[in-house]
């Protein structure tokens, strides 16, 4: 929680209203009311996990680019399309699969 806001945080916020869609809303409803009930659950967890993890895994990706020598993905897909990577093909696959974990880790962590 970061001043000048007090209880309950954004986190605790985003778990309640998740948290009822699950166990109210969702179960009490059918059709296309269920399914956006559900489509309106997993965004918020998603958003819960990106505000959890977003730090750390911002930091990580920044490391991962500067070991690459590019300083933003732009320039990443730029220089994966100039064939710049082809003597360091396996050090960017697994840069990129640690990205792409990350990822995963907010969208949907059963994925993984």
């Amino acid at each position: 929680m970061t001043a000048p806001h007090d209880a309950p945080t954004a986190m605790e916020l985003l778990e309640s209203v998740r948290e009822w869609l699950d166990r109210e809303v969702i179960p009490a409803t059918d059709g296309r009311l269920r399914f956006h009930a559900r489509v309106a659950s997993n965004v918020l967890g998603m958003v819960e996990r990106e505000i959890e993890l977003g730090p750390a895994q911002e930091a990580a990706h920044r490391r991962r680019l500067a070991q690459l020598g590019v300083a933003d993905d732009a320039e990443l897909a730029a220089a994966i399309r100039s064939r710049a990577f082809d003597d360091r093909a396996d050090e960017l696959r697994d840069l990129l699969a640690e990205t792409v974990r990350d990822k995963l880790a907010v969208a949907n962590p059963r994925y993984l």
